[in-house]
């Protein structure tokens, strides 16, 4: 028995058509959108009388998947809590670019916000971090060199 692959990467949202829209104009294509809700589901999750919509995103070779997903029901009563790149947990997704500066020139300009100015790591990577909706976060790695 071993492990194949990561099959998907799934993030909860409050808004999720502003979630939607910045990952469509981050790159990915919509794959699927559907709503799911009862007992199997409940059971599933480990909550009571669940309902969430759904959007499938993947890149464009169809290898990197992200599920977004609105708890219509039952709603998370905290809300976004912005967090830090040292805050505990899974904390940030990377995704390899083919060109970092013009990606994230582009997201600036639709409100995305960086961490710091493009780095160059050791003349093999440009790496940057970047915040978007729901606090999300995003390593953008080009390889160079």
């Amino acid at each position: 028995m071993k492990i194949q692959r990561i099959d998907h990467i799934g993030i909860n949202v409050s808004d999720l058509d502003a979630a939607k829209t910045f990952f469509l104009e981050f790159g990915l294509e919509v794959h699927g959108e559907w709503e799911a809700e009862g007992a199997w589901l409940d059971e599933i999750v480990g909550l009571e009388k669940v309902k969430t919509s759904c959007v499938a995103l993947r890149s464009s070779d169809g290898e990197t998947w992200l599920e977004l997903v609105k708890y219509i029901a039952p709603s998370d009563k905290n809300g976004v809590q912005q967090t830090h790149s040292n805050t505990l947990g899974i904390r940030h997704i990377c995704f390899a670019v083919d060109d970092i500066d013009a990606l994230v020139d582009k997201m600036k300009k639709k409100g995305m916000e960086t961490f710091s100015d493009i780095q160059n790591y050791k003349d093999m990577y440009k790496m940057c971090y970047v915040r978007g909706p729901e606090g999300i976060i995003l390593e953008l790695a080009e390889r160079i060199g």
